[in-house]
C-alpha cells in the first residue's frame, strides 16, 4: 500500500485512460436488411448483344437475398443474393427454353446461382466496390460490382430502407457456358436493383 492519500502517477493514467474509453461513442453496427423481393422493389436485369445487331434484355423473376449495411463503416457491409434461375424472362417462351438449356445457364442441373459478398471498398461517396464469389452453372468464380447507394431512410408505413444498385459484366466461359455466337455475345452485363427493409 502506497503510503501517500494520492493517486500515484500510474493509477491517475489508468483512470484517465478508462475514462476517457468510456467516453468513447460506441461503433455503428452494420443492421441487417432483407431484399424485398415480395413486392417487387428490387430487380436482377441482365443485357446482352445479339449478334453486335441489337441487345437483349432479359430479367430473373425470382431471387431472394439479404444484406448488412453501416453507413459509418461500409467496409463492415455484406450481401448474399440466392437466383432462380429457372425463372429467366426475356418475354418471348421458345428463347427463353433455350436459355435454360445446357447450351446457356443449364437450369435443371443447375436451378440456382448466388452470390456472396468477401469485401466491400467505400471508392467515393455513395461508391462502392463490392467483391464477392459467383456460382452459377455448378462454376464457383470471384466477381466484382460496382455499386451505388441510391437512396436511405423512412418510408411511409415506419420502416427503415436503403436502396442500391450494383452493375458488373461476366464472361460466358467463366462459367462455363460453352455456346458462342461471336465475340460481341461473349459477355454479359448483370445490373441488381435492391431494395431492403431493415429487421
Amino acid at each position: 500500500m502506497s503510503p501517500f492519500p494520492f493517486p500515484s502517477a500510474r493509477q491517475l493514467l489508468g483512470s484517465s485512460a478508462l475514462a476517457a474509453v468510456l467516453a468513447l461513442p460506441l461503433a455503428g453496427q452494420a443492421a441487417d436488411y432483407v431484399i424485398d423481393t415480395e413486392d417487387q422493389h428490387a430487380s436482377i436485369v441482365f443485357k446482352i448483344s445479339h449478334l453486335g445487331f441489337s441487345w437483349m434484355y432479359g430479367r430473373f423473376n425470382s431471387f431472394e437475398g439479404q444484406f448488412s449495411w453501416d453507413p459509418d463503416q461500409p467496409e463492415a457491409s455484406t450481401v448474399e443474393v440466392t437466383i432462380d434461375t429457372t425463372s429467366v424472362d426475356t418475354n418471348h417462351a421458345e428463347r427463353d427454353k433455350h436459355l435454360r438449356s445446357a447450351d446457356l445457364l443449364n437450369a435443371r442441373k443447375h436451378p440456382t446461382a448466388r452470390f456472396v459478398s468477401r469485401a466491400v471498398a467505400q471508392t467515393g461517396e455513395g461508391e462502392l466496390e463490392i467483391t464477392g464469389e459467383l456460382t452459377l452453372n455448378d462454376v464457383t468464380r470471384p466477381i466484382t460490382l460496382n455499386a451505388t447507394l441510391t437512396g436511405e431512410g423512412e418510408d411511409p408505413w415506419g420502416n427503415y430502407r436503403v436502396g442500391f444498385e450494383g452493375q458488373t459484366t461476366l464472361r460466358l466461359k467463366d462459367f462455363n457456358i460453352s455456346m458462342d455466337l461471336g465475340p460481341q455475345t461473349r459477355t454479359v452485363e448483370l445490373i441488381l436493383n435492391v431494395e431492403g427493409v431493415r429487421q
